[in-house]
C-alpha cells in the first residue's frame, strides 16, 4: 500500500485538545478537506469513545471511495477508562465495531493502536491478520512501537505502516524507526508533526490550555521546561519568515524531507489550519534552511521528555531517556 503524500488526523475534532467542535462543524471542516483533495483520514476506535469514528463515517458518505481510511483499535474507552487490550478477541470486536460506526465495509489501513504489553505481539498481529483474510481490513499498521517489536510483527503478517509521533521536538524515530521503515518499504506516519501545535504558534500560554487538553500533563508545557521552550518560538518564527512559508509549514517541510516514506498526518480544529497545512505540500524549502530548523528545534534544545511516567510506560518506541 502507497499512502498519500500527507493525511488527516482526526483526533482534534472529538478528543483529547479540550472542548471538541460541534459536529456540525467537525463535518464541515471533513467535508471541505475531501473537497480540497485530502486522501487520506486517520481515526480510531479510542478517539471520543467511538464518535469520532461517527464522523469521519457520516462525513464520508457517498465519499467512501475518495480516501485511504485508516483506523486504530487495541485501545478504547471503556466505562470511561482508557484500556489497553490487544487479545486477539478483543481486537477482532474492535475491528467490526469500528466498521459499524464508521459505515463501512472495509478499513484500508487498520493499526494497532498500543502494543499490550501482557500479549505477545503477534497474537495482536494474527488477529488483525485473520481480518485481513476476511476482506474487513486492507492492511496492518502499528503505533508507538520499536524496531524490535516491528520485527515481532513482521514473522507473522505484513506491516504496511508504523504511526509514531514525529516531529522536529521528538525525534524518537530517528532512534532506528525511520531507517528500519525506509528500508522495509514501510511508511513512516508521523502524528504530531507540528509538535501539538507548539511549532504552529497557537499555543500562547499552557495555563490558557482548556482544563481536559492532554498538553496540561505533559512535560514540555510544564512551568519547569515550558520557559526553555518558548525562548525558541521568536527564532523559529524568524525561520519559517526567511523561508517565506508560515511556521507550521516549515515544521511539515522539515518533516517531508525526512524520506519519502514519511507521511505527516497533522490534524486540527480550522479549517484555515487545515488548508495551511496542505499547502506545505507545495513548499520548497532549502536544504541548508532545513538543516537550520533541525538544528534550532532539536532533543538537545528542546527541554522535557514526550511524556509524563504514566502515559511514558504505556508506549514501546525508542527514547532517547533509554539510549543515553
Amino acid at each position: 500500500m502507497i499512502l498519500p503524500r500527507m493525511g488527516l488526523g482526526c483526533m482534534n475534532l472529538s478528543h483529547a485538545y479540550g472542548i471538541p467542535p460541534s459536529e456540525e462543524d467537525g463535518l464541515a471542516l471533513l467535508r471541505e478537506a475531501l473537497d480540497s483533495g485530502v486522501t487520506h483520514l486517520d481515526t480510531a476506535t479510542l478517539y471520543g469513545g467511538g464518535r469520532n469514528e461517527e464522523l469521519v463515517g457520516k462525513a464520508l458518505k457517498g465519499r467512501r471511495d475518495e480516501v485511504v481510511l485508516a483506523s486504530k483499535g487495541g485501545m478504547a474507552m471503556v466505562d470511561g477508562v482508557k484500556v489497553i487490550d490487544g487479545r486477539p478477541a478483543t481486537v477482532t470486536a474492535q475491528v467490526d465495531a469500528s466498521l459499524r460506526r464508521l459505515g463501512v465495509d472495509h478499513i484500508d489501513l487498520y493499526y494497532l493502536h498500543r502494543w499490550d504489553k501482557k500479549v505477545p505481539i503477534g497474537e495482536s498481529v494474527g488477529a488483525l491478520a485473520s481480518l485481513v483474510d476476511a476482506g474487513k481490513i486492507g492492511a496492518i499498521g502499528l503505533s508507538e512501537v520499536s524496531v524490535a517489536r516491528l520485527r515481532e510483527a513482521q514473522q507473522v503478517a505484513p506491516i504496511v505502516a508504523v504511526q509514531n509521533e514525529y516531529s522536529l521536538w521528538s525525534r524518537n524515530p530517528e532512534l532506528g524507526m525511520l531507517s528500519a521503515t525506509a528500508d522495509d518499504g514501510i511508511a513512516l506516519v508521523a502524528f504530531s508533526p507540528v509538535a501539538r501545535g507548539f511549532l504552529g504558534g497557537s499555543v500562547g500560554d499552557p495555563a490558557s490550555l482548556a482544563e481536559k487538553d492532554i498538553r496540561r500533563a505533559m512535560p514540555r508545557f510544564q512551568p519547569e521546561n515550558w520557559p526553555t521552550n518558548a525562548a525558541l518560538l521568536p527564532a523559529w518564527r524568524a525561520l519559517a519568515a526567511e523561508a517565506g512559508c508560515t511556521p507550521a509549514q516549515l515544521a511539515l517541510a522539515w518533516l517531508l524531507s525526512r524520506g519519502e516514506h514519511v507521511v505527516p498526518i497533522p490534524g486540527t480544529t480550522s479549517v484555515t489550519h487545515m488548508r495551511e497545512d496542505f499547502a506545505a505540500l507545495d513548499v520548497t524549502v532549502d536544504a541548508a534552511l532545513l538543516a537550520r530548523a533541525g538544528s534550532l528545534i532539536d532533543t538537545s534544545t528542546v527541554s522535557g521528555p514526550r511524556y509524563a511516567p504514566g502515559p511514558a510506560a504505556e508506549v514501546d518506541a525508542e527514547t532517547f531517556e533509554d539510549a543515553a
